[in-house]
């Protein structure tokens, strides 16, 4: 009776399908075109923002917003490439540079960020001191970007 229920039960677990995971994902490649040089002729007044923002760097929503920093290419961007950003979801993140505290008193970046070689504009806040300048998109599985 026991080896019966054993087949029985074997036979039904080998008719189940996988599970599909509950979102997908797809690549994303940030760039911000900006200088990899830090700015000499920022005012005093910026120099505590430079000090608060450090190496540039972005806050990705997918990644609740954790700080994570930009590889500079000099002498003019800075790029980090995402395997995980969440398909047909809308997501939003910030840059943060220490050349924008001249614009920005907390340094977010507020133009020249492209993703997959889309030029992005400014369209939402995200969390920071406060509301804080960012950008929004949403990922199709293709990998088009629109915002």
């Amino acid at each position: 009776m026991i080896a019966a229920i054993a087949s029985v039960t074997l036979l039904w677990s080998c008719d189940d399908k996988p599970v599909a995971p509950t979102q997908s994902t797809d690549t994303v490649r940030i760039v911000f075109l900006g200088s990899t040089t830090r700015r000499s002729d920022l005012p005093a007044s910026a120099q505590g923002c430079v000090a608060g923002v450090g190496a540039t760097h972005i806050h990705p929503s997918w990644r609740s917003f954790t700080g994570i920093p930009l590889q500079p290419v000099p002498p003019d961007w800075y790029e980090i490439t995402f395997n995980d950003v969440p398909i047909a979801t809308r997501v939003s993140f910030r840059v943060n540079d220490q050349n924008s505290c001249g614009e920005n008193p907390t340094g977010a970046v507020t133009r020249n960020v492209l993703a997959n070689d889309v030029r992005l504009v400014q369209n939402t806040t995200t969390p920071g001191n406060g509301d804080e300048p960012g950008y929004a998109l949403t990922i199709a599985a293709n990998g088009t970007v629109s915002q």
